[in-house]
């Protein structure tokens, strides 16, 4: 109502012929006229309103993917009339986004205000974010190997043999920038702590981006333990004389031998005994005799020194085992 119509009201209310019983009727009037001029004049004055507005993204086509998490709503400013703006629904004016002509890569989408549909007499003047950033990759499928992680060791003395997984590789599917790279796909950890024996599990695959996808989500894994095979050398082993009837006398006295078996076994192996000459048969005097090594099953002679010894006979029987070497 505009300021000349609340004057005709005002002159027509006082052109009336006045009497003292509607003094107060005038009155009334007149407060009626000036409120409804305030109403409708308020209504129409500019006000603003902010909206929180969901953001719907299109299906892509088939074979491609949004690698990134673009926004799922935007924030927009209104003015207008305040009876006009309080009837706005921010679901009603979802921004609609369709990706379907975009190249795989990085795109921006610029955000207008013609892009919401807020009715007449409204205004968009504010959009906050006012650009879109969607990140469009192809979808690939491939067969990658699976690969144990473990943690911790097993017992000294033990190693891994070998280790079988069932199945050996696993389909991935996702953003060819993700999948095409790989080399291969991890397990979670086994814990190996302690093991002297071979343990079979059901572990489960840990994808390395959550976007891919796996044609099983875990792999049933065996690992085979066995004793570790090492080398240990014996120093100052005694040379042993074996089946002699006589006195005699070896030089020299002591070896070094290098012997290669499971590493549990060779550390409670007793040098005694592994060094000897064999002395059957032979008569008094001076013989240069091969030095021969005896080791247990599973294990075998690396080196040793010397190769050969010098054992002198006596033609004094023996007696004794204290007459074995005389001074």
């Amino acid at each position: 109502m505009k300021l000349g119509d609340f004057n005709y009201l005002f002159a027509a209310s006082s052109s009336r012929r006045l009497r003292g019983g509607d003094i107060g009727l005038r009155i009334l009037s007149v407060v009626l006229a000036v409120g409804l001029w305030i109403f409708v004049n308020a209504g129409e004055r500019g006000s603003v309103e902010s909206l929180t507005v969901p953001i719907s993204y299109a299906s892509l086509p088939q074979g491609m993917v949004i690698v990134n998490h673009p926004p799922t709503q935007v924030k927009i400013e209104v003015t207008g009339p305040r009876t006009l703006l309080s009837l706005l629904d921010p679901e009603r004016l979802t921004l609609k986004i369709d990706p379907a002509s975009l190249a795989p890569g990085q795109s921006e989408i610029k955000v207008y205000p013609a892009m919401f549909n807020v009715g007449r007499n409204t205004t968009v003047t504010s959009i906050s974010p006012d650009q879109l950033s969607l990140d469009i990759d192809r979808l690939v499928t491939r067969d990658v190997p699976v690969h144990l992680a473990v943690e911790n060791e097993v017992a000294p003395g033990y190693t891994i043999s070998s280790v079988d997984i069932t199945p050996p590789s696993v389909t991935m599917i996702g953003p060819s920038r993700s999948v095409l790279p790989l080399t291969s796909v991890s397990t979670e950890p086994l814990d190996l702590k302690g093991l002297t024996a071979d343990t079979s599990r059901s572990v489960e695959i840990v994808p390395p981006d959550p976007t891919m996808g796996l044609s099983t989500g875990h792999v049933d894994v065996k690992v085979n333990v066995a004793e570790a095979i090492t080398d240990r050398e014996f120093r100052a082993v005694d040379v042993e004389v074996k089946d002699s009837d006589f006195k005699y006398r070896v030089e020299p006295k002591q070896a070094t031998l290098t012997i290669r078996g499971p590493a549990v076994k060779l550390a409670g192996l007793a040098p005694k005994g592994l060094a000897y000459v064999d002395a059957n048969g032979l008569a008094p005097g001076s013989h240069e005799l091969p030095l021969q090594v005896t080791v247990p099953d599973g294990m075998q002679l690396v080196r040793q020194s010397p190769d050969k010894v010098r054992l002198r006979m006596y033609h004094e029987k023996l007696t004794t085992a204290a007459d074995e070497h005389p001074s």
